[in-house]
This record gives C-alpha cells, sequence and structure tokens, in this order.
C-alpha cells in the first residue's frame, strides 16, 4: 500500500510540475512583444522600419541602430560628429529611406538640435540642419521615402511653430511662415516618439500640441501649402506634461490621437481621441488606454491600432473608439513590426499573440 500510496504523490506531483511548465511556455508564447538584443542601454526614441525587415533605431548618448534581418542582430552605427558633441545628442527621430540611407534628429536645447544624413549604411554622417535659435527645439521629423518631401516640426519661437520643408530627400532645408502657425502661451509639441507630425494627400499636413493652453491639432490642406486652422482636442492638457503626443490616420476612415500626461504614467484620463467626419469633430475613447501613450499606428495587414507609452500598449479594432490592454512594459516609440523604450529595450511584435476580441 505505502508503494501505490507513494506512487500516487509522485503521478500528483508531476502534474503539477507539468502544469507550471504548461503555464509559463503559455506565457511566453503569448507574450505579444519578443524583446531583442539591442547591445545599448541608450534611452530609445526614434525607430523606423522601411519594409518590416531592416530598422533603424535612435536615443540618448548619440546612439544609432540597424538592423537588416528583422532584429535578429542589432548593430551600433557610427556617431555622427562624434570627434566633436555627437555622444552628447539626444537622437530622438529616425526616419529611413531604405537599408543604407536615413536621416536622425537630434532633440535639445539650441544647437543641439540638429539634422544628419547617411547613405552607407550609417559608416559616415553629413550634417543638413543645426538649429541657431537659443530658444529652437526639434520636434518631429517625417519624409517621404517614395518621393522627396519631408517635413521638420520644432517647438515655437517668438510665438510661432517653427515648420521645415525639404523636396530634395532632406539634403536642403527651408523655412515655412504659413499662416495659422502661432502658437498660444506655453504651448508646444512633444518629442516623445517622433510621431507629433503626420502627412498625406488625403488628410494634409497635421501636428498635435499640448501644454498649459490646452491640446490642440493643427492642420493645412491636402495641398501641404494651405494656411493652418486649429481644433481642440479631448485630451488631457493643463499642464506642461500634458496634452497630444502622437497621431496617425487610416486612408478612406479616420484618425486617432494619443496622449495624456507623461508625468502621470498610469492614469487613463485623457489619453486617445478618433474622429471619423475628416477632423469636424473629434471624441474622447469610449474605452480608454491604461495610462498615458506616446505613440500610436494604424496596421494595414493586422487591421487594427496600437498605442505605446511608459505604462504599456493596447489595441483598438474599432477605429479607436475603444481600446484594450496588451501589456504593462515599459515603451517610448513604435514602428510596426518594432517599438522601443528605455535602457535599450526593443522588441518585435507577434501578431499570433495579440487578443482576437475585446474582453
Amino acid at each position: 500500500m505505502w508503494l501505490l500510496h507513494a506512487m500516487a504523490i509522485l503521478n500528483f506531483m508531476r502534474t503539477i510540475l507539468l502544469g507550471v511548465v504548461l503555464s509559463a511556455s503559455t506565457a511566453l508564447a503569448q507574450a505579444p512583444w519578443q524583446m531583442q538584443d539591442s547591445g545599448t542601454t541608450a534611452s530609445l526614441r526614434g525607430i523606423h522600419s522601411p519594409d518590416g525587415k531592416s530598422a533603424w533605431a535612435s536615443g540618448t548618448e548619440g546612439t544609432v541602430l540597424r538592423t537588416l534581418d528583422g532584429g535578429a542582430h542589432w548593430t551600433r552605427c557610427s556617431t555622427p560628429d562624434a570627434d566633436k558633441d555627437g555622444a552628447t545628442l539626444d537622437f530622438r527621430g529616425v526616419q529611413a529611406f531604405d537599408q543604407n540611407t536615413a536621416i536622425v534628429m537630434a532633440s535639445g536645447p539650441g544647437e543641439k538640435s540638429r539634422l544628419y544624413k547617411t547613405t552607407d549604411g550609417c559608416k559616415t554622417w553629413s550634417l543638413l540642419l543645426k538649429n541657431t535659435d537659443p530658444d529652437g527645439f526639434f520636434d518631429a521629423l517625417l519624409l517621404n521615402r517614395f518621393d522627396k518631401d519631408g517635413y521638420l516640426l520644432g517647438d515655437p519661437v517668438h510665438g510661432e511653430f517653427g515648420l521645415w520643408t525639404t523636396e530634395d530627400r532632406g539634403s536642403t532645408w527651408q523655412r515655412s511662415h504659413l499662416p495659422g502657425l502661432m502658437a498660444l502661451q506655453k504651448e508646444g509639441a512633444f518629442a516623445a516618439s517622433n510621431t507629433s507630425l503626420f502627412v498625406n494627400e488625403r488628410h494634409g499636413l497635421v501636428f498635435v500640441t499640448g501644454g498649459v493652453s490646452g491640446a490642440r491639432l493643427f492642420f493645412s490642406g491636402s495641398s501641404h501649402e494651405d494656411q493652418f486652422t486649429h481644433a481642440d482636442l479631448p485630451i488631457a492638457s493643463g499642464t506642461e506634461g500634458a496634452g497630444g503626443f502622437s497621431i496617425e490616420a487610416r486612408d478612406g476612415c479616420c484618425r486617432v490621437v494619443v496622449g495624456g500626461d507623461y508625468t502621470k504614467p498610469n492614469q487613463s484620463k485623457g489619453t486617445a481621441a478618433y474622429t471619423v467626419d475628416g477632423g469636424k469633430t473629434w471624441k474622447s475613447a469610449e474605452r480608454l488606454p491604461h495610462g498615458y501613450r506616446s505613440a500610436v499606428q494604424w496596421s494595414e495587414g493586422l487591421k487594427l491600432w496600437i498605442t505605446v507609452g511608459t505604462s504599456g500598449s493596447d489595441i483598438s479594432r474599432d477605429d479607436g473608439r475603444t481600446w484594450q490592454p496588451l501589456d504593462n512594459s515599459n515603451w517610448n516609440a513604435l514602428s510596426l513590426p518594432f517599438v522601443v523604450g528605455p535602457k535599450g529595450r526593443i522588441a518585435r511584435l507577434d501578431p499570433v499573440a495579440l487578443p482576437h476580441s475585446a474582453q
């Protein structure tokens, strides 16, 4: 009898152990973001993947990274102006034309805001533009990899938002002074993810702001040369750290803005808004992301929206009306299938692990 009793206990323990192993395996298999080895501890805010396989990432300490194999291997690029002050620059934005050609945007006060370009796979860099105003600060860089045009957004100087344009793939830049770029008191854009600026032929040139005066949307006509008009956003505001942080549009449908207050990362109120009538009216999401969010993107392949921030990520399958929690990790910026965050965090989205419906 004692032998049978011992075997029963052994089988029971095996069952428990197997259950633990299976639960751990299931948890690992269901992780929506699969971590990758970036090889750095820099805080990463810039990420851009032009084709889903190659990608560029950027961040503090003059850091620029590149992968050619979907993130299996990330390599450190040469630092722009490494022989001068390049290691002190904070590259908050990167835009890639292909696996060898890209432009990085440094964000900082005065001359710490700059643009550099590489055409040889980041072996060498050329300085394109340096901010010369002590009060200037670059916020977002947006380039059309299929064309030659591009845009650069900067914080207000003398009450007017800075806007630069290029028509030669970023080689030269011209300051624009279109009507409607005047800012309210203590209003600004956020350089948190390089996605406060958006443009396409249907929706025109658009950017979002925040601050003490409130959260607003600036938009021009489809020609990108029309004057800017404004709309208030139902997004958190009233403090210097609150407002709209990221905007994206889905062709033929809608636009989504995410944000909140980055000093209150777990606060959901005022973190997402959407419009389905071309921006005439904006509504707060009915079920909000579960915290401040700094970047949002539409995935045509997955037919859903994904938003990320320092308290995690969420998805929406109904064009921003309701959001479903995805994870609770710390992220800054998004360019599907990649996401980046502080301390060198880079991950790739596993579509199989996405929930099928809202809970």
